[in-house]
């Protein structure tokens, strides 16, 4: 579209307001206004101007402060929906999600799953809520700063009598000596700190001009920091986990894609002695004994290349560390914490085959809690095979045996024994703590529970984060645009001098008393006065008017 020519012989881009050298009107409803609209100066921004091809209207459509109002208020709202239940990562890991949320949480659970909510956050939709959000801050940016920084830089000396005497401020002096009071005017405003620029004996004092671009600093900070959030959810960059690891084994570390693995050597727990005389007394408050600290002595691996398939990796040893709560085993940009234990775990356990009429044993087995053989040869004809193998056991609602979890805390068989009296068929038993019965008839063999071994497992908790410092630089900078923007104010005082007349207008973004108390400063130090604000009087004006309405009435 054709620029629009101001008489002072600027060229203004197509819907500019206020030229942007010299303030003039170009709008016949500014030219008639009692108050030019100083909103980002008169500028023409691309959004009030264009609106024909569809990337005009995709801009449109972004740049409306509507429009990101709205959107924030979107993720506002479904990220609390995302808070009513725990998210999938929160829940148990040996159950599906979808009969995780019905059991729990009945018909509500059941939907929100169907509905993706139990994954809300790593959602493609939701990811496509915060990329809208930075789409609309990046073009609601451009679609002001842009423009609003080449009328500032644009901006003359000397301003059109109209743009003059329809600021919100405005004011005409006169005076014997004008050109004395231009100087002492341009003296005091000087010590205010305001850089001068003098044009025809006009003066044009300028303060803190960098704090119009803290909103734009501002969303630059909040930029980065979304994008920061997003790139949680891409692969390798953003890892929060837990490895759980007994004491001898060793587990891959999760997020490493099977690179390194990590050793429990050793753990232990240390508890205050009940009998200390500063802690005894809080302890027994407590109802108990009181952790005092608890470590993991931990060996870290690294997997070599290569390697035949489906065998057992070569693992060479990188460091070794002693994990405690506050102190983390570090490599790579990952962090193992100590987080969580759990005490003498059911290992391995130990039972025996007897014979019922002679109780002579006719063999033992050693089960592997977390790896049980499916058959166990006792020799001379007697074998065990384990038919079901409950690690958590209890019975479900159709009073059917099942396993809560895979950790043998409550673990429980139903074995086969086989003998050279019951080759064929052999009997079977349910065994279980504190349980031990004949399925179907009356067996003449039996297993019996000899002993179990228990080992210690360490809780570690495993963080990668490399969007860290997008968050802390994106948060930085957020803050100081908010500072920015928010404790200082764009100040301009426009002086023109007309023979014994001298015309005062002033603007500020906010603040408008301190702009006041800073003329009414400068009126008592020159023969300036105080300007009017236009806003103030009009509002005195409508009380007033109300007043004899009320009392007319």
């Amino acid at each position: 579209m054709e620029k629009v020519k101001c008489g002072c012989g600027h060229l203004n881009p197509y819907g500019t307001r206020l030229c942007e050298s010299c303030g003039k009107p170009l709008e016949e409803k500014d030219k008639n206004a009692s108050m030019v609209d100083m909103r980002y100066d008169g500028v023409a921004r691309r959004s009030q101007t264009y609106n024909k091809t569809v990337v005009d209207r995709i801009w449109n459509f972004f740049s409306s402060v509507k429009v990101g109002i709205s959107i924030i208020i979107l993720i506002l709202v479904t990220s609390s929906i995302g808070t009513i239940f725990p998210q999938e990562m929160y829940i148990p890991s040996n159950v599906s999600a979808a009969q995780h949320y019905e059991n729990e949480y009945g018909v509500a659970g059941q939907l929100y799953y169907t509905l993706g909510f139990h994954n809300l956050y790593g959602s493609w939709w939701y990811m496509a809520l915060i990329a809208s959000l930075g789409i609309s801050l990046i073009i609601a940016s451009l679609d002001r700063v842009v423009p609003l920084y080449r009328v500032l830089k644009n901006q003359r000396v000397s301003r059109n009598e109209v743009f003059l005497s329809r600021q919100r401020m405005f004011g005409v002096s006169e005076t014997d000596d004008s050109e004395q009071t231009m100087a002492q005017a341009k003296q005091f405003l000087s010590r205010k700190k305001y850089k001068i620029r003098e044009e025809n004996e006009n003066i044009l004092a300028e303060k803190n001009r960098f704090t119009r671009w803290g909103p734009y600093i501002n969303h630059i900070g909040l930029i980065i920091f979304l994008t920061g959030c997003m790139l949680r959810f891409f692969p390798g960059m953003y890892v929060d986990d837990l490895v759980w690891v007994r004491e001898g084994e060793t587990e891959v570390i999760p997020g490493t894609d099977g690179e390194y693995f990590i050793e429990n050597e050793d753990f232990f727990v240390e508890l205050y002695d009940e009998e200390d005389e500063t802690f005894g007394p809080a302890m027994e408050r407590a109802g108990g004994s009181t952790v005092k600290t608890y470590q993991t002595n931990a060996a870290l691996y690294h997997r070599e290349e290569g390697g035949t398939v489906g065998a057992e990796p070569e693992l060479n040893e990188v460091k070794t560390d002693a994990i405690e709560v506050n102190h983390p085993l570090r490599f790579n940009n990952f962090s193992l914490y100590q987080s969580d234990y759990k005490l003498n775990e059911f290992n391995e356990m130990s039972l025996s085959m007897t014979n019922r009429q002679t109780d002579e044993k006719v063999g033992t087995i050693d089960i592997d809690l977390f790896d049980p053989q499916a058959e166990y040869d006792l020799g001379e004809g007697y074998r065990v095979v384990i038919d079901s193998y409950f690690p958590n056991f209890e019975f479900d609602e159709e009073g059917e045996p099942s396993t809560t979890s895979d950790i043998p805390d409550n673990p429980a068989f139903i074995f086969q024994m086989f003998s050279p009296e019951h080759d064929d068929d052999g009997e079977y038993s349910f065994v279980g703590i504190q349980r031990n019965e004949d399925i179907f008839d009356e067996n003449d063999y039996e297993m019996n529970f000899e002993g179990v071994e228990t080992k210690n497992v360490t809780g570690l908790t495993v963080r990668k984060d490399l969007t860290l410092p997008f968050l802390i630089v994106g948060g930085s900078i957020f803050m100081i645009g908010l500072i920015q923007g928010s404790y200082w104010s764009h100040r301009r005082i426009w002086l023109r001098r007309f023979d014994n007349e001298i015309w005062a207008a002033g603007h500020t973004n906010k603040h408008w008393e301190s702009l006041k108390k800073e003329f009414r400063a400068l009126s008592n130090e020159t023969n300036i006065q105080v300007p009017e604000d236009k806003q103030q009087l009009k509002a005195n004006t409508d009380e007033q008017s109300d007043g004899r309405d009320d009392n007319n009435g």
